[in-house]
């Protein structure tokens, strides 16, 4: 099978060979010794693969390979750029192409508040970047539409704006506005925004619980984890988890389920909120709309919640989430959920770990994963923590509260709705905010992206054999 089949991109494929060599080194105690040598494991030949010589490729690979086992211990946020890698991009900033004409009207010219332009010879237009800001003005009104906005593509990915251009044209994020959603990460098409791995630290946590069974070690995968690992059974990637030395996997969505039961009594009581379950979403209420944090739910997120629980219940257990989620990495180091969740590993470095470990997860039998509801598990996909809520206050005979919900399916969306209720003029007394597109099933950890994993959540919550959450919740009490 070939590697690139498990990704959408290229540029994961590299970050996982990365991830995987540093985890099999890891495992073989010899990543001290052969650290240096990582990037020329990959890149074993003098022939370079994707940049101008094998030598910058190599600096770059031992600047993912630093990512890759944790990164800059000096930046809090999980999201770093490799300098080194960003220089392919065009310069920012509006610029005039092939298709200016040389007209006689000169609107450009006309409204551009600082006299930017200029025109040569041929009458062509020119714009001074000294005296260019980036206003926009010159490029709505060109007839021939040749003047366009040379934006990268990490800004166009960042919709909250906390991506710039350093003096060295180089992405410099700011982490006063980042919150961590990885959409920069994906979008980069030369991979030099990448999000730290803390693999080493999973490697650690399951080496430790093999050698002293001191502990229990728990995987609490998300739900979107059923559009994952198309080229295996969902049953197979649980027998996956325990060959690498999980203890048990439980699903996060039970952790959704009791975060839908208790938010909707909360909604009743409160009479407005906003979710909680996305921690990309709720640090841009905290950044952005700072008078909206009195209404962000008081409760923990489902993967937090359902890691609580095992903790209360199993004082020697360990927990590590595996998600799509690359903002749940800075979720944990919150005081709030720090003492319940150890690590977290994406399904990119989920499938680092397999392959480092040679597990080929098609050759093993099914195993089974069913501890919530319907309505937990389509907390994956946008809208689906809407429908838990709606089903919870009928559940709990509290479906007299009249709910209007707002489902934002991405980070564009959830500012529009949030500005709206700042100024009060947005009706809705709940609003569900997903950071990425399409919910969790979009994040930046997924291995695969697009509209069929939808229906694969869909699909995945039908099969659930609790059909309401109230029975997830007292099954799980009762075990």
């Amino acid at each position: 099978m070939k590697e690139l089949r498990k990704f959408d991109t290229k540029v994961q494929n590299l970050k996982y060979k990365v991830l995987r060599e540093v985890a099999r080194q890891a495992w073989n105690d010899t990543l001290l010794e052969n650290v240096l040598d990582i990037p020329k494991i990959i890149v074993p030949g003098k022939t370079p693969t994707m940049r101008c010589c094998v030598y910058k490729e190599r600096a770059i690979l031992a600047e993912r390979v630093k990512l890759a086992m944790g990164g800059n211990k000096e930046n809090p946020n999980v999201i770093e750029v490799i300098d080194i890698a960003c220089d392919e991009c065009p310069a920012a900033g509006y610029e005039v192409t092939d298709s200016c004409r040389g007209c006689l009207a000169h609107r450009c010219e006309d409204v551009c508040p600082k006299g930017a332009i200029s025109f040569d010879h041929n009458h062509v237009a020119h714009i001074d970047k000294s005296k260019c800001i980036e206003c926009g003005q010159c490029s709505k009104v060109c007839p021939y539409s040749a003047i366009v906005n040379r934006c990268r593509p990490c800004q166009n990915a960042c919709k909250i704006k906390a991506i710039s251009i350093n003096d060295e044209q180089a992405a410099c994020i700011d982490n006063e506005k980042c919150i961590s959603c990885g959409a920069c990460v994906y979008q980069c098409p030369f991979g030099a925004i990448m999000d730290k791995s803390y693999i080493l630290n999973v490697i650690d946590i399951l080496r430790a619980d093999e050698k002293e069974k001191s502990h229990q070690v728990y995987a609490v995968v998300a739900p979107s984890i059923a559009s994952q690992f198309k080229y295996a059974k969902l049953g197979q990637v649980i027998s996956g988890l325990k060959e690498l030395g999980f203890h048990t996997v439980v699903e996060a969505a039970l952790g959704a389920d009791m975060v839908a039961y208790a938010e909707a009594k909360e909604l009743t009581e409160k009479g407005f909120l906003t979710s909680s379950c996305c921690p990309a979403f709720v640090s841009y209420i905290k950044s952005a709309f700072p008078t909206l944090v009195p209404h962000i739910s008081h409760n923990l997120s489902p993967m937090a919640t359902i890691a609580k629980y095992i903790k209360d219940t199993t004082p020697n257990a360990k927990i590590v989430f595996v998600g799509p989620c690359t903002a749940k990495k800075a979720e944990i180091k919150l005081d709030s959920v720090k003492p319940y969740v150890d690590a977290v590993i994406t399904f990119e470095e989920l499938q680092a770990l397999f392959d480092s470990r040679d597990i080929d997860i098609t050759q093993l039998e099914e195993d089974k994963l069913d501890n919530a509801s319907y309505f937990g598990r389509i907390f994956a996909r946008s809208g689906g923590l809407a429908d838990a809520v709606a089903q919870s206050l009928k559940e709990q005979g509290l479906d007299d509260f009249r709910l209007e919900a707002c489902s934002c399916d991405g980070i564009e969306q959830c500012k529009i709705a949030l500005t709206k209720k700042k100024v009060n003029r947005q009706s809705a007394n709940f609003i569900e905010g997903m950071a990425c597109e399409g919910g969790c099933i979009g994040g930046a950890g997924c291995l695969t992206h697009g509209d069929k994993n939808k229906a694969q959540v869909d699909k995945y919550g039908k099969e659930a054999m609790e059909k309401t959450i109230s029975d997830a919740i007292a099954v799980w009490n009762n075990h």
